[in-house]
């Protein structure tokens, strides 16, 4: 009875509390045995091996429903402007976090190695860059894990879904309706296998920090502290610069703005989870910054699925990290797909805690630093795994003040504001 109640309460336990433990022992463990702690890399890349084991078919089955759920006959213009401003802010964001990583280079200097790492990311001219994009044969490219003609199988995929299901024959719209299920279960049920690999995660980043402190010394500490800085002053300015500079654009106060999704932005920070933040975000849509429920209740769940500027932030700035601590120089092709790859596929990313580092691994397939085990690339994304529940914190807290933000700035635009409440205390409540 002693031994079950032990495994209930290890498993009630947090994870990322857990993963945290290990990251602490890990640290400590390698800088005490040294080179000799070795043997305890297969650990870690057992770890390594679990998480590409559901990246491919996490983007098969959560681009597609991603995709199929942007009906084309709900909302077109309300939902072409919200999209739009996402979609736009998002792109921004992917590219801004290469532009602050290749500034702050939290990387430069590491020189992780491993067996087989990379040294150089292959070189790819814009044209073959372009015909890539398109593959002969979808089921090799996702066989062989070719990120982004996959992604542009799933969206058109996605796309030709909720088309289908808008047809007037009512057979042919079943059927759509049962396919597109098909892709939503399969994304739930990959989110549950994750789960289960996570519960495995402590130990994978125990080993695998271990051995990078132990043969490597503690020159990465301070590196993972610079990735920390970078993002969360990207992500700051990304809020006052893009978010305030659109409101104040739309002749909307910034702080007032704040004031209304305070709520929201500290239930993401807390939570790690758009999702949960979800009822949170609407209630402060429509009661603390007076956008009409119509509105709120469509936009702010799309903005929950495709929005990403924080997570895609996020990637790119790791990903550079990750080709500056194994000396690759990745170049403006490798750059833009890795733009292209953070936008795309966080179209469908489900809003749970941590889904950022399953969307980094598409990341840096694309911009040919592949997450295999034994190379340098692993090493420094198991740092990345580490301490990412406090980026997790902050990129999710800015999706969901883009979602708000964006969302008010369609509002306005339509006539679906309660502008009274704009000039209101912004704890001050919507009337009843």
């Amino acid at each position: 009875m002693g031994m079950k109640s032990a495994v209930r309460s290890y498993f009630k336990f947090p994870v990322i509390y857990k993963i945290a433990i290990g990251l602490v022992l890990g640290l400590i463990v390698g800088l005490i045995v040294g080179p000799a702690i070795a043997p305890i890399k297969p650990i870690g890349d057992f770890f390594v091996r679990l998480l590409k084991f559901c990246i491919m078919p996490l983007v098969l089955f959560a681009l597609t429903a991603g995709a199929a759920s942007l009906s084309p006959s709900t909302g077109a213009r309300m939902g072409g402007k919200a999209v739009g401003f996402y979609v736009i802010t998002t792109v921004f964001a992917a590219a801004f976090g290469i532009a602050m990583a290749l500034l702050f280079r939290p990387g430069v200097g590491m020189q992780l190695v491993g067996e087989g790492v990379v040294k150089e990311a292959a070189a790819v001219s814009v044209t073959d860059f372009i015909l890539r994009l398109i593959t002969t044969n979808p089921f090799s490219a996702l066989a062989n894990g070719e990120m982004l003609p996959t992604v542009i199988f799933c969206i058109l995929l996605g796309l030709a879904l909720a088309m289908v299901k808008e047809s007037p024959i009512a057979e042919v719209r079943k059927t759509a309706e049962t396919a597109i299920a098909v892709f939503e279960a399969g994304r739930d049920a990959i989110i549950r296998i994750i789960y289960w690999i996570m519960e495995y995660a402590p130990y994978g980043v125990f080993a695998l920090l271990a051995y990078v402190i132990g043969t490597q010394g503690p020159k990465v500490i301070g590196p993972l502290g610079m990735v920390t800085l970078t993002l969360y002053v990207a992500l700051l300015i990304h809020v006052f610069l893009v978010y305030g500079g659109a409101l104040t654009l739309a002749r909307l106060n910034f702080f007032r703005f704040m004031g209304g999704a305070r709520d929201a932005a500290i239930t993401a920070f807390i939570t790690r989870s758009s999702g949960a933040t979800l009822p949170v975000s609407l209630r402060c849509a429509t009661e603390k910054l007076g956008i009409d429920k119509r509105l709120a209740s469509f936009a702010i769940p799309i903005g929950n699925t495709i929005n990403m500027d924080g997570t895609c932030m996020y990637t790119t700035i790791c990903a550079i990290y990750i080709a500056q601590a194994v000396g690759v120089q990745v170049t403006l092709g490798q750059m833009a797909a890795g733009v292209l790859t953070a936008t795309f596929v966080s179209i469908g990313a489900v809003g749970l805690p941590g889904v950022g580092v399953i969307i980094l691994i598409a990341v840096l397939a694309a911009m040919g630093l592949p997450l295999e085990v034994g190379t340098g690339v692993a090493l420094a994304y198991a740092g990345i795994l580490g301490i990412d529940a406090i980026l997790d914190m902050g990129r999710t807290c800015v999706n969901n003040i883009g979602d708000l933000a964006m969302t008010s700035i369609v509002a306005k635009s339509e006539g679906m504001l309660n502008l009274d409440l704009w000039r209101r205390p912004a704890k001050a409540k919507a009337k009843a």
